[in-house]
C-alpha cells in the first residue's frame, strides 16, 4: 500500500537532514520531509495531511492515523513545546475524525522565530525506516495540499 501524503501547509520543501533537531535530521523519528514556512506570514493554518483520525493533539503537533493503520505526525517549529501552547490555537480534538486538507491547528511561525526558535515543520510516517519517504522534490517551494511525499508501507 502506498500512503499520498499532502503538504498541512506552505513554504519550500526541505530534507529532514536539513532540520535543526538531531531526533528529525537522523531519520529516528520516521523518514518524511519537512516545510520551512514562508516568511511573515502571519498566522497560518495547518492541515491534515492524510484523512483519518486525529490520534494525538496537542498544540504544538499532531498525529494522523489512517484507515489502513499507518499515522503521520506533523511536529509545528523545533522544539515549541517550551511555549506550552502559548501562539498555537487547535481546531478538532483527539479521537475526531478528519478529511485530508482540514485546518487542525493556527500557528505563527514569525512569533515562533521571534522567540528563537526554528519555525520548520517536520512531517513524518513514526516508525519508518529512514528514507523510505518518497518525495518529488527535496528543495521545491510546496502549497497547502499538494503532494509532498509518498511512503509504501512493507
Amino acid at each position: 500500500m502506498r500512503l499520498a501524503v499532502h503538504a498541512p501547509l506552505s513554504g519550500t520543501l526541505a530534507a529532514l537532514g536539513n532540520v535543526p533537531d538531531h531526533v528529525f535530521a537522523a531519520q529516528l523519528v520516521g523518514s518524511g520531509m519537512a516545510v520551512e514556512p514562508d516568511d511573515d506570514t502571519g498566522p497560518i493554518d495547518v492541515a491534515a495531511p492524510v484523512a483519518g483520525q486525529a490520534a494525538t493533539v496537542r498544540p504544538h503537533a499532531f498525529v494522523i492515523r489512517t484507515d489502513s493503520g499507518s499515522a503521520v505526525l506533523v511536529h509545528l517549529g523545533i522544539d515549541t513545546v517550551r511555549l506550552n501552547g502559548e501562539g498555537f490555537r487547535t481546531h478538532v480534538a483527539e479521537g475526531e475524525q478528519v478529511e485530508a486538507g482540514r485546518n487542525l491547528i493556527t500557528f505563527d511561525p514569525g512569533a515562533v522565530r521571534a522567540r528563537g526558535l526554528s519555525a520548520m515543520c517536520p512531517v513524518v510516517v513514526p516508525d519508518s525506516a529512514p528514507g523510505s519517504a518518497q518525495a518529488p522534490s527535496t528543495t521545491a517551494v510546496v502549497r497547502a495540499g499538494a503532494l509532498m511525499f509518498t511512503w509504501a508501507a512493507p
